[in-house]
């Protein structure tokens, strides 16, 4: 296996030749491909229809139910929540806390989720008390933290590494979407306070959990499993879409494996990379949780109304989406990750710094822009940037899930960091975000000198083994069972 040009073309018609092969003989099945028709041979533009088929079937129905997950997120507490729960201090930050990650069958698990959370939160419009806000909201947090996760590891096995950032941005651009339309509908919805005796948060977490529950029963007849069980795509479709992932985990004779072994866990959780990503991670999420739980209360007391500090959360949102596209379809053209989360990581400082100064509430709420846009726009290329470089899909599945599992206590702690007593400049709050931000700082030059060291070693011992003649010491089975440290294998920078 090289990566000199001059060979490549050979390299991959053996490599392809050794999976086959390997295939039959050392029984290895990717994805059920087995099961299948030989991929065809597609034309750029066939290849671009194939995977728009794909999108217009899984990111829609995928966007929609995150995008009820978020609707609820921080605007009911300016419609009355506190007052009439006698909340007080961080009451409501506690009742915000809940981690929970599973994973089983995507057609069955996704939408059941979806429709558990969408009666719980319906029920959230009907509670009378603390306790009983902190109950349901724990169950609502068990329900919806198994969406995420699932949903990314669910596309990391539909789409090769270097399509996946702009995947999970069109999904998690679904968040940012959600902030401009919570704030929209949560205003409108205002109107309803005092019908049937109920203040305006209960009638947010009604009526948006009845639209989670239609939602919900809606994705159990439109989501499908995995490529080689997909009834909308033919045979061939299957073949190629399966073919192009153990081929393209990418350009390397990784490939994927399907069966699960105990090494499989214990390959992720002692891989050096994901404790370094966990902290590029807490980087972002904690600034991302802090602002989308907290932004309209940060605007309120800018001096506006409760009413009109929920239209004021919209233009930041809609500014962040823009963003969060453009960066995405950007990183994945260019195959690299780090440099857009680098600039985020700026745009956070600068926004965090603004709010943080004694300056005037017009220059605050021109930096809540940059934190919201760069939270949100360089979140998917985070988690996307480790499932890239994790190789196998069962070792990837598992690292992914740590990840987001461990990486989340740093939204849990942004929950608690926005006190009432602290109100109008939230000096812990912005403080403890600038904190995190200065972790990414850190974490990610240390990731890519890592990776950028790795990859010049591979390359250059392959380099001398292709000069001396030697061919590949390893079978395509054990190139499986190595994954990302496989010597053909390159990290995404």
């Amino acid at each position: 296996m090289s990566l000199e040009k001059t060979n490549s073309t050979s390299v991959k018609e053996d490599t392809k030749q050794d999976i086959d092969t390997a295939s039959t003989v050392e029984g290895v099945d990717f994805g059920g491909e087995s099961k299948l028709p030989p991929p065809p041979t597609l034309t750029e533009e066939e290849e671009r229809k194939l995977w728009r088929k794909v999108d217009l079937r899984l990111m829609p129905i995928l966007s929609l139910m995150y995008l009820l997950s978020f609707l609820d997120r921080g605007n009911a507490k300016l419609q009355g929540l506190l007052t009439q729960l006698n909340l007080t201090g961080n009451q409501y930050n506690i009742a915000l806390v809940s981690l929970v990650l599973k994973k089983l069958r995507p057609s069955r698990w996704l939408p059941g989720i979806t429709l558990v959370w969408g009666i719980i939160m319906t029920l959230m419009g009907l509670v009378k008390t603390y306790p009983q806000l902190v109950g349901t909201r724990v169950c609502l947090g068990v329900a919806e933290a198994g969406l995420f996760p699932g949903v990314v590891y669910y596309l990391s096995i539909w789409y090769p590494r270097h399509q996946l950032q702009l995947r999970i941005g069109l999904f998690f651009g679904a968040a940012s979407l959600a902030g401009a339309f919570s704030g929209l509908l949560a205003f409108g919805i205002s109107f309803m306070s005092g019908t049937r005796g109920l203040l305006g948060w209960s009638w947010i977490f009604i009526l948006e959990g009845c639209a989670t529950v239609a939602v919900g029963f809606l994705a159990f007849f439109v989501l499908v499993d995995f490529p080689d069980t997909a009834s909308f795509l033919t045979l061939e479709e299957r073949a190629f879409i399966i073919h192009k992932k153990s081929e393209e985990y990418d350009n390397s004779s990784v490939g994927e494996e399907e069966h699960f072994e105990p090494r499989h866990f214990w390959a992720a959780v002692t891989d050096w990379q994901l404790y370094l990503h966990i902290l590029v991670y807490m980087s972002v999420i904690a600034p991302l949780y802090g602002i989308t739980l907290f932004l309209p209360t940060i605007i309120k007391n800018f001096g506006h109304t409760a009413a009109i500090s929920q239209l004021l959360t919209v233009p930041p949102y809609i500014f962040a989406t823009i963003l969060l596209f453009t960066f995405a379809y950007y990183s994945d053209k260019i195959k690299m990750r780090s440099p857009f989360i680098g600039l985020a990581l700026v745009m956070m400082m600068i926004g965090f710094s603004i709010n943080i100064s004694e300056a005037s509430s017009g220059a605050k709420y021109f930096g809540t822009f940059f934190v919201v846009a760069g939270a949100y726009a360089s979140f998917p290329g985070v988690v996307a940037w480790l499932g890239n470089n994790l190789a196998g899909q069962y070792k990837r599945g598992i690292g992914m899930a740590f990840h987001i599992g461990v990486g989340n206590f740093s939204g849990a702690i942004a929950a608690n960091i926005y006190r009432e007593q602290d109100s109008p400049r939230f000096i812990i709050g912005h403080g403890v975000e600038l904190m995190f931000v200065g972790i990414g700082f850190i974490a990610v030059p240390t990731v890519v000198l890592l990776y950028t060291r790795i990859n010049k070693q591979r390359d250059a011992a392959q380099k001398e083994a292709l000069e001396r003649g030697e061919k590949n010491k390893y079978t395509n089975q054990q190139l499986r069972e190595m994954g990302d440290r496989a010597p053909d294998f390159r990290y995404t920078l």
